[in-house]
């Protein structure tokens, strides 16, 4: 089973993110003023989601469609051993603990605009 998480303020206004049996376990806000960049807000909703391993690829071509490409914005989820890793119109995807693809979506990151405190995707 995927699980993953994404937060709302993230998707551009008008995406619709459908996927087949894709369950919202968990909605939780957090004050992300710590955290946030001046172009993201200071309140974030996070959503926890867990689908089927057979969905993974569409759920990450969906969500590289629905992420707003400004804001240095991601989401990401683990899938068996992989760990994925979704931009608006790209999708990273490697073996968790890979120390090597890791870096490549780093720099990927920092190009788009996510602040090193900010790549706390799991491994």
């Amino acid at each position: 089973m995927l699980k993953g998480a994404l937060v709302g303020e993230s998707l551009r206004v008008g995406a619709v993110l459908e996927s087949p049996n894709l369950t919202l376990t968990r909605v939780l806000r957090r004050d992300a003023s710590g955290s946030a960049t001046t172009d993201q807000p200071t309140v974030w909703t996070f959503l926890e989601f867990e689908a089927e391993d057979e969905v993974a690829d569409e759920l990450a071509d969906a969500l590289a469609e629905a992420l707003l490409a400004e804001g240095g914005w991601y989401a990401s989820f683990t899938v068996g051993d992989e760990h994925v890793v979704v931009f608006a119109g790209r999708v990273f995807r490697h073996k968790r603990g890979d120390r090597s693809a890791r870096a490549e979506v780093e720099a990927y990151a920092r190009q788009v605009g996510v602040p090193a405190h900010q790549m706390d995707w799991g491994e």
